[in-house]
C-alpha cells in the first residue's frame, strides 16, 4: 500500500514513533507529509535530518490537515496532550500507541470523536520485526482501518482484535514480551560465565540460540510443545535442565508475571482515564 498524499502527524517523537517513521517515510507516504511534534527539539531535529520529515515543538493548526494523528506519548501525558489536540480535531483517524489508555476515554477527551484505533506495538519494531495488537472503534471506516494496518505493518506484523479488553493481554504477551526474552537471555549469559565461558561466548551462544529457536518455531507447523519434546531425551542434559525449571516453578512464575502485566495495563486505563 502506498499513498504519497497521506498526511500523518505524530505527537511524540520517541523510539516507537521513530521506528514507525522510519518504516513509513518515502514508503507508505512522502517524508514531507509526515509531521512530528515534540517539545524535545533535539529529538525531532534528528528525525528531520534522518528522514526529511516536518517538525514542530508544539501542537498547532498543522495537524488539522492530517489524515492520521498518531498519539505516541506516555500514558500519564495523554490527557493533557489530547486537550491540546481537541481544537484541531475533525475527521482524522486517531491512532494511539500508548499502553492502558482506553479508546472510550480518548473519544470522550476528544469531544466524542469516533474514529480511533488503539494499538500495542513492541520494541522489535525498531528493526522492522515488531508485532502490534490493534482494535478499532465502530466509527473507523474500512479505508481508515486499512491505513492503520499499513502504518503498523511498516514495522512488522499486525494482529486485529474484536474486543478492546484483549489489548491488556496483548500488552502482557507481546508489548512487554521482549523484556521477558532479554531477562531469560541475561540468565543464560550469567550461567554461561559461571560455567567458564567468556562474556562474548555466552552472549553469542545465548542470542543465536534464541533467534534460531524462535525462527524454527515460526517456520514449523508443529506446536512449540512438540519442538521442545524433540530436544528432550529422557535422562539427558535437556531433561535435567527442564526438570530443574519445573521443580522451581518457572512456567507458573512466567504465567503469573504475564497476568500481572495485563492487570497493570487495565489499572493504567482506570487510573489515567479518570476525569
Amino acid at each position: 500500500m502506498q499513498n504519497n498524499n497521506l498526511k500523518i502527524s505524530f505527537i511524540g517523537g520517541g523510539n516507537m514513533a521513530a521506528a514507525l517513521i522510519g518504516g513509513l517515510a518515502g514508503k507508505l507516504t512522502a517524508a514531507n507529509n509526515i509531521h512530528v511534534i515534540d517539545i524535545n527539539v533535539d529529538s525531532i531535529a534528528r528525525l528531520q535530518k534522518q528522514f526529511g520529515v516536518a517538525i514542530s515543538g508544539e501542537i498547532d493548526t498543522a495537524i488539522a490537515d492530517s489524515d492520521v494523528i498518531v498519539l505516541a506519548v506516555k500514558p500519564q501525558q495523554m490527557k493533557g496532550v489530547v486537550a491540546q489536540v481537541l481544537p484541531h480535531i475533525g475527521e482524522q483517524l486517531v491512532l494511539s500507541i500508548a499502553a492502558g489508555i482506553r479508546a472510550s476515554d480518548l473519544s470522550r477527551w476528544l469531544g466524542g470523536h469516533a474514529a480511533i484505533v488503539r494499538t500495542m506495538p513492541n520494541t522489535p519494531a525498531l528493526i522492522g520485526k515488531g508485532v502490534t495488537g490493534m482494535v478499532a472503534t465502530a466509527g473507523v471506516s474500512a479505508e481508515q482501518r486499512a491505513i492503520a494496518d499499513a502504518i503498523l505493518r511498516a514495522v512488522g506484523e499486525t494482529v486485529w482484535l474484536e474486543d478492546e479488553a484483549l489489548i491488556d493481554p496483548v500488552t502482557a504477551v507481546s508489548g512487554s514480551g521482549p523484556a521477558y526474552v532479554f531477562y531469560f537471555l541475561e540468565a543464560m549469559q550469567q550461567a554461561a560465565q559461571e560455567m567458564g565461558l567468556t562474556a562474548e561466548q555466552g552472549n553469542a551462544l545465548a542470542v543465536s540460540t534464541f533467534v534460531g529457536a524462535a525462527e524454527l518455531a515460526a517456520q514449523s507447523s508443529d506446536p512449540v510443545s512438540v519442538l521442545r519434546e524433540r530436544v528432550t531425551s529422557k535422562g539427558g542434559t535437556t531433561y535435567a535442565a527442564l526438570t530443574s525449571m519445573e521443580d522451581s516453578g518457572v512456567k507458573e512464575a512466567i504465567v503469573k508475571a504475564m497476568k500481572a502485566a495485563a492487570a497493570r495495563g487495565k489499572a493504567l486505563g482506570e487510573e489515567f482515564g479518570k476525569d
